[in-house]
Formats: structure tokens, sequence, C-alpha cells
């Protein structure tokens, strides 16, 4: 089985300790102490894995960085994208575009190619 590893809210990746089901089941104790301490730990079965086990700390971090990161992207997104296409010219481009005709459509497809060559 190849190596598990994952990026850790620290965002350094770092491999994970394996533990089989069987395992699991027969030594959660020790393996439950083992995830608070080291963090992660891959649960597999028939050599494959199935779950992982993080402890809640862990778990806290990783969600709270993703969720601010995308927060952060969405405001980015709509800066820098959405901000341009609110202009008033744009509208008057996107309404027009939407009330055309086909043969109007036409036309500017027409007219987009031949810039293009």
């Amino acid at each position: 089985m190849a190596a598990i590893v994952y990026r850790n809210r620290d965002g350094n990746l770092v491999d994970v300790a394996t533990v089989t089901a069987s395992e699991l089941k027969n030594r959660f104790g020790a393996i439950f102490e083992q995830t608070l301490a080291g963090g992660v730990v891959a649960i597999t079965k028939h050599a494959r894995p199935k779950a992982v086990l993080i402890s809640y700390d862990e778990f806290e971090a990783l969600t709270k960085a993703g969720t601010s990161s995308l927060e952060a992207l969405s405001r980015q997104f709509d800066d820098a994208l959405l901000a341009p296409m609110q202009t008033r010219k744009s509208k008057m481009a996107m309404a027009a575009a939407f009330n055309a005709t086909p043969a109007q459509l036409g036309g500017a497809a027409v007219r987009a190619a031949a810039k293009r060559r």
C-alpha cells in the first residue's frame, strides 16, 4: 500500500499512521490515544484506506482553515470578476444580447470569427 499523507493545519505534508479495522476494534483505546497525540490515523480494510480518525482539534483547525480560504476566494472572485460586469455598459450589452434576434446573433458570431482570423 502506498504511504498516506495529508496536509495538516500548518500546511505541511504529514505521513499518516495506518491501522487495520481489526486492530481498531481490538485496540481502540490505544489507537484513540495515538490519534489524540498525532492528530490522524487512517483505518484500512483489505489493505485499502477506508476511513480516517482525526482528533477534534485537528478537525476544527482544518475546517476553519477551509472556510476562511473559501471566503477569501469568494471575495476575490466577486471583486475581480463580477464588479467589472456590473457597469452600465456591460448591463446594456447583456440586455442587447438577450434581446437580439437569431439573425443579429448570427451576424455577431460571423464578425467575431472574422476578427480571430
